[in-house]
């Protein structure tokens, strides 16, 4: 049998603990510290991979579910579908923020395997990350991107069918001149619903204007600014679309501000339909994702993956349009 990492730590006279953040690259570690740990291991052949067994227990009955932000109002589905399932299957569900990126908390439990499996939604911890993270025993489920590894599964809702029935929506009902308010450039999931926007609007011979192209990063306070910037350029398009609910609730503030009525005079649509979507005056007409099935299925995976049965790497569920009170319809 190989050495331990309470081999490590004997031989580097520190705690296991140390010989472990040491060896994983992790603060709280000084560089003279983590040297002799590193030097300890070097002598004693002691393969890093062997780190996570060695400290976790066999069992630790808890799920990280990891994700960009908890404050969002999208979160709050997602996160009950997964804990509803986790605590049904007898597992305590740990939520953390991923602010930080490879330095947070969120990341540590998965470095350090001090769950037993996980699910990210967080488009700052890179992919090297969780590749380097994933192995057998230890599953994983993305919920915003896709990675090729055994051990991790890909779950999504059709944000590009969502993107296109929203386009298509609008184009119904008689608007030509359509504005997009993006989220950040690296959300697949802002980019998926971008490209069925490009393709509805392709499919019927309309223009995209890059003066209504605009950036929001998802966020209420986003969606005012991009509304404020192209009321500043004049000549209004006749819809927005916004890329999630958040940024359609800052934006409907700002045309509001502006004198401007909705949806007499400029229709919006969203993406998500939050909770918030169905209490404004008119309600928002928007994309519903199933994120609380999502959060049901992902989990659901890493109970099937830990009991040693077989699973598809990759499943989609569908989007569906909910047509409420901001869209104006039958225009000329």
């Amino acid at each position: 049998m190989g050495a331990t990492i309470k081999d490590v730590a004997a031989l580097a006279g520190v705690a296991v603990s140390t010989a472990s953040y040491a060896l994983n690259g992790i603060g709280r570690v000084s560089s003279k510290t983590r040297n002799k740990v590193i030097e300890a291991a070097k002598q004693l052949n002691y393969q890093k991979n062997g780190i996570a067994s060695d400290l976790k227990r066999s069992k630790t009955n808890t799920i990280a579910l990891l994700l960009s932000d908890l404050s969002g109002p999208y979160y709050s589905s997602l996160i009950k579908g997964v804990q509803e399932v986790s605590l049904n299957n007898g597992y305590d569900l740990i939520a953390c923020s991923s602010i930080g990126g490879d330095s947070s908390t969120a990341v540590k439990f998965i470095k350090e395997k001090r769950v037993d499996g996980a699910i990210i939604l967080a488009h700052n911890i890179p992919d090297r990350t969780i590749l380097d993270s994933a192995r057998e025993g230890f599953p994983i489920v993305m919920l915003d991107r896709r990675l090729e590894h055994e051990s991790v599964c890909y779950v999504e809702a059709d944000h590009e069918k969502g993107g296109t029935l929203a386009t298509n929506y609008l184009i119904e009902s008689g608007h030509r001149q359509i504005a997009f308010v993006s989220g950040p450039a690296s959300s697949k999931h802002n980019n998926d619903r971008y490209n069925g926007f490009v393709r509805a609007m392709n499919q019927h011979g309309l223009t995209i204007e890059p003066r209504w192209n605009l950036v929001g990063n998802f966020t209420e306070e986003g969606g005012y600014r991009a509304v404020k910037l192209m009321l500043a350029q004049g000549n209004l398009p006749e819809a927005v679309f916004f890329a999630n609910d958040e940024m359609a609730l800052g934006g409907i503030t700002a045309l509001y501000e502006a004198g401007l009525r909705v949806p007499e005079d400029i229709s919006v649509i969203g993406f998500d339909d939050i909770v918030q979507a169905r209490f404004l005056n008119p309600a928002l007409t928007t994309v519903r994702q199933p994120d609380y099935e999502v959060g049901a299925l992902a989990v659901h995976l890493i109970f099937q993956i830990l009991k040693g049965e077989s699973v598809a790497q990759h499943y989609t569920l569908d989007t569906e349009l909910v047509i409420r009170g901001t869209v104006r319809t039958n225009q000329k």
